[in-house]
């Protein structure tokens, strides 16, 4: 009944039953490359460029597969070499449902591709296919990419940056031959290898990539496997995880590990501001969701201070943004060096980099030669033009530091808050012999010289933190406090200071003082030799202040006290922060009678790295003249010029007090000098 039906239909409709053999004949024996002159035509005439191809297969359907042959596509008349594509094969899949919108390729395989994409400082891209002119964004999307035996150049004439790839696959089993024995299996998630090379402004860089076979490229948020290094200089990057898009990553799970001679380095790399450093190691687990990087479990060292915590990068307008909450069980001071303008040594004995000199080598042999061995003030330089590229907030909790002998520090907290190119540390708190250095500082980086304002409070300090110790010394006691406030312009601390306008003081209360010292002060020899026999004890100190103004990198001293029970020293001087030299005249003044005095002014002068001093002659001579009269008419007699006769008298302290109070707090009018 069935067989009678078929006869039947082919009857009453031979027509389309002759189209459905002609066309199952069309399908099995059609050939794609009658279209291949067309195609390669068009192609040509629409791009202006040469196409050509040696065969063509299509997979029809909604996402159609396209085989191309031997492709040759000749590269646009501006770029610098001949041809942009030349291919052994292309493979690739359409998605129909994306056009017109987007040219939508959901997966490319290439065999044996050497391609060049070349990019000038007007933002022409000779990958554009339509006219190579054209600046306006690339409808092409390409999710998914393989390639084997492939050799791909880029190159960017506006960044400047070059970049050579050569890739290939390979066979995982085939890897434990080339292993020791003892070596563990190969890990098969790595098909693929890829080196590389390139430079990025002046900065050279290579590397290898090991991934798996297909690899997403674009827009697609499958991850893939990667295992790779980089060199970069003296920097050196590995890196093991998942990647998606490598075209524009879209997404990163991987564990990393960085290292070299400075964070400053990093700069061309990452467009961050890192500071200057010592050598470091670094290493943590980076995770990119969206517009956030995230680095959990930082662990490592810089210099030789220990770093663990965590940070995160936002790309975000106008200015990315930079966290991080960082911890030191053991923070050496001299890994802060770099950070602030000192020279330090790095690997190999060489000085680590300051900030503005990590652009080039010829910048930095001209820092060196600008090196002044008789300066103290930091003179490195800082770039404020990374401040405008970038917002931060960081915090720093150090439990020790590690500092010299007779620099009493303990610990450091502090914040770092970087907005609109304007620095801001709220806070950086020092442990300092039992008190405190509590400090905030401010840098205007709007402009190309950095505005700054550093206010600095002491609190609390233990004046016997401060003494060296001695058996033969009594330990003095008391607590010591003070205050700095300074605005300058400068892109070093050196160059700031020496412009800075603001006040120092510093104030003495509750205190003592060794008996012993106190009398040498006064050059008191009949005390010194009655203490050396008796033994030395403590006195108290009544007060002391010490207090100037600074104008223009001068510092002009409106107070100058130290009041004991026993003596009153009173002083008076200059410094000047550009030259870094000071001269102070102190004349103590005992307030009892003694014997064997030789009471006379005492100056302290020199460079802030040399100082010295020098007993002021002019009152010794005029005692040593008296005595040697005298002592004509009777031995005895020769003493009386050196009888101490004690016009030292008592310190209002009130008014110390006062007076270094209106130093330390800004705006208040300067009275005038007074001893």
């Amino acid at each position: 009944m069935a067989d009678s039906r078929v006869p039947g239909f082919v009857r009453r409709h031979p027509f389309w039953v002759a189209a459905l053999v002609v066309l199952g004949l069309l399908v099995l024996l059609f050939d794609w490359n009658w279209f291949k002159p067309p195609l390669e035509r068009y192609i040509s005439q629409k791009t202006k460029r040469e196409f050509r191809i040696s065969d063509l297969h299509v997979r029809p359907g909604l996402t159609p597969t396209i085989r191309l042959r031997d492709v040759y596509f000749s590269n646009a008349p501006w770029a610098t070499d001949k041809a942009m594509a030349k291919i052994e094969q292309l493979e690739f899949s359409v998605s129909l449902r994306d056009l017109p919108d987007k040219v939508l390729v959901p997966r490319a395989a290439l065999t044996k591709p050497d391609l060049v994409f070349e990019r000038m400082p007007d933002d022409r891209r000779n990958w554009v296919l339509s006219d190579p002119s054209d600046t306006s964004p690339s409808k092409l999307r390409i999710s998914t990419l393989s390639v084997d035996h492939g050799h791909l150049r880029y190159l960017d004439h506006g960044e400047p940056f070059q970049l050579d790839i050569q890739g290939s696959t390979f066979d995982p089993e085939s890897e434990p031959k080339t292993r020791n024995a003892d070596a563990p299996p190969s890990n098969n998630r790595y098909s693929t290898q890829y080196t590389f090379s390139g430079k990025y402004h002046d900065a050279g860089f290579s590397g290898t990539a090991l991934t798996g076979e297909v690899l997403s490229f674009q827009e697609s948020g499958v991850p893939f496997p990667i295992k790779g290094s980089l060199m970069a200089g003296t920097t050196r990057l590995e890196v093991e995880g998942t990647i998606a898009d490598a075209a524009n990553i879209s997404g990163i799970d991987a564990w990393l590990h960085i290292e070299g001679r400075t964070l400053a380095n990093l700069y061309p790399f990452l467009l961050l501001p890192l500071p200057a450093s010592p050598p470091y190691q670094l290493q943590g687990h980076l995770v990119l969701k969206g517009n956030r990087y995230t680095m959990d479990d930082l662990a490592g060292r810089i210099g030789s201070t220990d770093v663990t915590g965590q940070g995160a990068y936002v790309a975000k307008q106008p200015r990315p943004l930079l966290t991080g909450k960082l911890h030191s069980k053991l923070l050496n001071m001299a890994d802060l060096g770099p950070m602030i303008g000192i020279e330090t040594k790095g690997s190999g004995g060489k000085p680590a980099l300051g900030q503005a000199q990590t652009r080039s080598r010829p910048s930095a042999k001209e820092a060196a030669r600008k090196v002044d061995p008789d300066h103290v003030l930091p003179a490195g330089s800082f770039d404020g033009s990374r401040l405008q590229m970038i917002d931060a907030e960081v915090d720093l909790d150090a439990g020790r530091l590690l500092v010299p002998k007779y620099l009493p520090l303990e610990s450091l907290r502090a914040s770092l808050r970087l907005h609109d190119s304007i620095l801001v540390l709220p806070q950086v708190d020092f442990g300092f012999a039992g008190g405190a250095i509590v400090s905030q500082a401010r840098l205007d980086a709007r402009e190309p010289t950095i505005r700054s304002e550093v206010q600095i409070r002491l609190q609390g300090v233990h004046i016997d933190r401060l003494m060296p110790k001695n058996e033969k010394i009594a330990q003095a006691a008391g607590q010591m406090g003070g205050a700095l406030r300074l605005k300058g312009t400068g892109n070093s601390i050196a160059d700031a200071a020496a412009k800075a306008d603001g006040g120092i003081a510093v104030t003495i209360t509750k205190g003592r003082v060794s008996n012993l010292l106190d009398a040498l002060s006064g050059l008191n020899g009949g005390k010194v030799l009655q203490l050396l026999v008796g033994g030395d004890r403590v006195i108290a100190v009544n007060c002391g202040g010490i207090a100037f103004d600074v104008k223009g990198g001068r510092g002009d001293s409106r107070l100058f006290v130290v009041d004991t029970e026993q003596t009153q020293i009173l002083g008076s001087g200059t410094f000047d922060l550009e030259h870094e030299r000071f001269d102070f005249v102190v004349a103590p003044k005992p307030k009892h009678m003694g014997v064997l005095s030789l009471r006379t002014p005492v100056r302290l002068f020199g460079t802030f790295k040399n100082p010295d001093f020098a007993i002021e002659k002019g009152p010794l001579v005029a005692r040593a003249g008296g005595a040697a009269a005298l002592a004509a008419a009777g031995p005895l007699a020769a003493l009386l010029p050196l009888i101490e006769t004690g016009p030292g008298q008592d310190t209002d302290c009130t008014a110390v007090q006062e007076k270094v109070g209106s130093v330390a707090k800004p705006g208040k009018p300067a009275p005038k000098k007074s001893r």
